[in-house]
């Protein structure tokens, strides 16, 4: 009966993901949120199908928050962590002092004795990991500003709980209950607080002596079995142990698997330990999301709905205002600062914890924590909404009306070319074009990424390449060419309608992330598009073929023809707009290169240096006018075949 209720619950959580996060997806609103609309809908106050035990699903699932932090942490160097201290200590820190003393104070406005509210305040000081990163990674925001300093606050809250937890007990107005919490099941529970500090910081470095020191040797030792499994429970091993660990000596167990992921990040086996880890860590994250709406008390909720939508939005609205306002202390623009308060507006996971700690010590009435526990649930599940707003009505707006606080740079050059975006991307295009003696203007639209950049002696410009007095500015009624390497599409896209329609004598080349912005390019009128990875491929499949055995010639040769012709459909593609239509043309033009492939190997003849195949169209067409040289292409010749 034991397995057939676990069966039965499996079959009910996943059954809930796989059909209510691909709907949630598919309608804008990200997978954090169907994952709480999946809690809500099969929960004991939706229809259902899982009852009480979810407090105990929900103990299990934050282990997925502890993945996350270890995953993260793999890909923060040290030196990167260094750099952050400053928002760490001072945003983080003051993100938690404003908030609790701030709601400390409502708590007292209200009637509630001073320390029942300033527990009340430390309690809603947190914030939660597990939607904040999540959600900002879903949208690409983890490298903003507002990323990073989110960040940075949600790394000091987990620093802060060990002296929140040992406040709480000084705020006690009673004798404790009995214990229904692991917090006096650690090996510092009953030291003095110098020994409780000692220890901590004893284990810490501990962490980080083996993995500067041991865990390379360990891995090394794993990797040469060439058993993957046996790679994927050396993963696991780490990260519980490492977990347990800190559990024990009363830190929290993310922090201890991030610092851990920090010290590895630098390892040769880093993304062997990130692709080892990454599944379990998501599906742990949604199954802690589900059980977050599964656990929303709607019973309390309709007993007073005008009460807990008072106490949600005030919540919401008091955190946004407070983040929003230290953002701007420590220079954050308009939209990164909205964008960092609506990440962090919710109360965490942690409250859980410390509303259960916070009862069991007689800190907290239960007419206090019942409803706070309630309400926390309801704002990390208003948080997805709240992130969309800001993304789809407040940061358009910020855009047009606020704008960034730093003036545009003076453009002081005018060249032939002109390059919009100094990312990956552009910068490699720039240093190509400046080491060949061309002259480049580059626009950036990003002011940190303008900053760093100028640091190792770039010469960058600060400013939005759309608006038409900076593009005046940097001659772009004299230039030539015209390269819009922005990562941001929909910029991209209204960059190049500003430049067909002000500045048509320009010759455009863009770069796009794949097929489908490739197309609406196309259809703008855009002749020269490239896409970012295409080329990297065709080179990785010439050299596939060559490590194969095949000749050299016959290779480039093939990656040419395959180029030529994956161009020329792209063009005709990018015409058809009825699905059906579109996916009849791709059979047959899969078809169609497949043939033309299979005629070329059965008709090569032994001599081809006179090949068109050999050029792009450009360098064919040159030549054939005698306005470029042929270009003397030397072929190292394997032995005879």
């Amino acid at each position: 009966m034991h397995a057939e209720g676990f069966f039965y619950q499996a079959l009910v959580y996943l059954g809930a993901t796989v059909v209510s996060v691909p709907l949630a997806k598919r309608f804008g609103l990200g997978s954090v949120l169907g994952y709480l609309l999946a809690g809500v809908l099969i929960g004991p106050f939706g229809l259902g199908l899982v009852g009480q035990e979810g407090a105990d699903v929900m103990h299990f699932a934050e282990f997925g928050v502890v993945m996350m932090l270890f995953v993260v942490g793999l890909e923060l160097e040290p030196a990167l962590l260094w750099r952050m201290r400053v928002p760490i200590v001072g945003l983080g820190g003051l993100q938690v002092a404003a908030t609790t003393a701030v709601f400390g104070a409502i708590g007292l406005v209200l009637g509630l004795p001073w320390r029942v509210a300033v527990a009340l305040g430390l309690t809603l000081a947190m914030s939660s990991t597990a939607i904040a990163v999540q959600t900002l990674q879903e949208k690409g925001l983890m490298k903003s500003s507002a990323g990073k300093s989110a960040f940075a606050v949600l790394l000091f809250q987990d620093l802060a709980v060990i002296p929140i937890l040992a406040v709480f007990p000084l705020l006690a107005s009673g004798p404790p209950a009995a214990s229904t919490t692991a917090h006096d099941d650690t090996w510092v529970a009953h030291l003095p607080g110098w020994a409780q500090t000692l220890v901590v910081l004893a284990t810490v470095g501990a962490i980080v002596f083996a993995g500067r020191f041991g865990l390379g040797y360990v891995f090394r030792t794993i990797a040469k079995t060439r058993l993957r499994e046996l790679f994927t429970a050396a993963t696991l091993l780490l990260v519980i142990g490492i977990a347990v660990l800190m559990t024990k000596v009363g830190l929290s167990p993310a922090l201890g698997t991030f610092v851990a992921g920090v010290v590895l990040a630098g390892s040769e086996y880093r993304h062997e330990l990130e692709s080892d880890i990454d599944p379990f860590k998501g599906l742990l994250l949604g199954l802690f999301f589900i059980a977050v709406g599964a656990s929303i008390n709607f019973t309390l909720v309709a007993e007073s709905p005008g009460r807990m939508a008072a106490i949600v939005v005030g919540i919401l609205a008091v955190k946004l205002a407070l983040l929003f306002g230290l953002g701007r202390i420590f220079k954050l623009t308009f939209d990164q600062g909205f964008l960092f308060g609506a990440a962090l507006s919710q109360v965490g996971e942690f409250a859980f914890v410390l509303l259960s700690y916070g009862l069991q010590e007689r800190v907290l009435p239960a007419e206090v924590a019942n409803p706070a526990a309630a309400a926390v649930a309801i704002s990390m599940a208003f948080t997805p909404l709240l992130m969309l707003f800001a993304e789809h009505v407040v940061l358009p707006r910020a855009a047009v009306t606020v704008g960034d606080n730093r003036e545009s740079d003076e453009v002081d050059e005018e060249n032939a070319v002109i390059v919009a975006g100094f990312g990956r991307f552009g910068q490699i295009v720039t240093r190509l074009l400046r080491l060949n003696g061309v002259g480049v203007t580059v626009l950036d639209a990003d002011s940190e990424q303008v900053d760093a950049l100028r640091g190792f002696g770039h010469k960058v410009f600060y400013g939005d390449a759309t608006r038409m007095d900076l593009l005046q500015a940097a001659g772009a009624h004299r230039a030539k060419l015209f390269i819009v390497a922005i990562d941001n599409h929909e910029k991209a896209i209204e960059l190049v309608r500003e430049l067909r329609t002000h500045y048509p004598h320009l010759r455009i080349f863009v770069r796009a992330a794949g097929r489908s912005e490739a197309f609406e390019f196309i259809r703008e009128g855009v002749d020269h598009v490239y896409r970012e990875l295409f080329g990297s491929s065709i080179r990785l499949g010439t050299h596939a073929l060559e490590a194969l055995g095949m000749r050299a010639h016959r290779a480039y040769r093939a990656g040419q023809i395959f180029a030529r012709h994956d161009e020329r459909v792209l063009r005709e593609m990018a015409s058809i707009r009825r699905e059906g239509d579109w996916l009849s043309e791709v059979r047959q033009r899969t078809d169609d290169v497949e043939r033309t492939m299979r005629a070329d190997i059965a008709s090569a003849a032994p001599e081809i240096r006179e090949d068109s195949a050999w050029d792009p169209d450009s360098l064919r067409e040159d030549v054939a006018q005698g306005t470029f040289p042929t270009p003397s292409i030397r072929v190292q010749t394997p032995e005879a075949e």
